[in-house]
């Protein structure tokens, strides 16, 4: 699973990083090489500096409907968290799409070429992989086989998966909006994609856009059979 981030200006986010970023369910080999962005060690945080404090709070508003809370977790994966914000306070995943989404599995994002491929010009980050257990509406950066390849893309869990636990960078939890996540259309990829139509960090204190704006095309109807005439004659059962 990738996902990676860029400084504030960001003229130009070139789309393409060339490693796909997937969420699985088994723990990948490490094979890749990449330039990977380490920060310096910070000290922990402790609960009471994170936690409802609206540094570390991310909002998502979707298209389906209305506003994802998440809360961050700068004392397990402090670099991913800066990553995050930073894109984010760049507008980098203003209009992203989930373009991966497997009914009671997750919903990935976070890649602008909506193909799996996609992410910023950072570097990738070195994993922080961490005891943060993968239950229902856990968010964790997506990579492809390296473990140290997150870059951009994130995902949110529809349900547990413990098999995902230490393998992939949890870096937040969502705390309100759920059913917005529940209502992200399925695919891989959708017929019609949900997209994050504003990203914010919640101390920039950013309106959530007009409801006409959190709206979606809905998926096209499945075609319906031709009708033949043996059919319209067929005795009623």
């Amino acid at each position: 699973m990738t996902s990676i981030f860029r400084p504030l200006v960001l003229t130009g986010i070139a789309l393409g990083l060339a490693v796909s970023a997937t969420a699985q369910d088994a723990p990948a080999a490490n094979t890749e090489t990449a330039a990977v962005a380490e920060a310096p060690a910070a000290p922990a945080m402790t609960p009471d500096q994170y936690i409802g404090n609206p540094e570390y709070m991310l909002n998502l508003d979707l298209s389906t409907g209305g506003r994802v809370v998440i809360q961050l977790y700068p004392n397990v994966a402090p670099n991913h968290v800066a990553r995050v914000k930073e894109l984010a306070r760049a507008g980098f995943y203003d209009g992203v799409k989930f373009h991966r989404v497997i009914e009671g599995f997750m919903a990935q994002t976070g890649d602008p070429t909506a193909t799996g491929q996609g992410g910023s010009q950072l570097p990738d980050l070195k994993a922080e992989f961490n005891a943060t257990p993968h239950l229902r509406g856990t968010v964790s950066m997506a990579r492809a086989q390296s473990e140290d390849s997150a870059n951009s893309q994130f995902f949110i869990m529809f349900q547990p998966r413990f098999a995902l636990d230490r393998n992939y960078t949890v870096f937040g939890r969502v705390v309100s909006g759920m059913q917005y996540v529940d209502a992200i259309h399925m695919g891989e990829p959708p017929a019609v994609m949900s997209r994050m139509v504003q990203v914010a960090v919640a101390a920039d204190n950013k309106p959530m856009p007009p409801a006409a704006m959190l709206t979606e095309d809905q998926p096209a109807p499945a075609a319906a059979a031709d009708i033949g005439v043996d059919q319209l004659n067929a005795p009623i059962r």
